[in-house]
């Protein structure tokens, strides 16, 4: 596998599932009632997708400000970096 995809695969992963205990944490249900629940499990495997697919790419594109030309969002304002 090349080395974009594990970079992506790694965020992706540890992003969705950040945010699914986040979800599970913010709710007012019971840990009980939301493990019960099949929504639950749906919002996990959406946000490991979106954090694979979208949040992946995003921060592996970041990773290289200079080449970064789609967006000004990563791109640092030192002056070293533009050099």
């Amino acid at each position: 596998m090349s080395e974009r995809w594990n970079y992506q695969i790694k965020i992706g992963l540890f992003w969705g599932l950040f945010m699914s205990i986040m979800s599970i944490f913010m709710s007012e249900k019971t840990l009980a009632e939301e493990m019960g629940n099949s929504n639950i499990y749906w919002k996990l495997i959406l946000n490991v997708v979106v954090g694979i697919f979208v949040m992946g790419y995003l921060f592996w594109k970041g990773k290289d400000p200079k080449n970064n030309s789609w967006s000004t969002f990563f791109k640092s304002n030192n002056k070293e970096n533009e050099n």
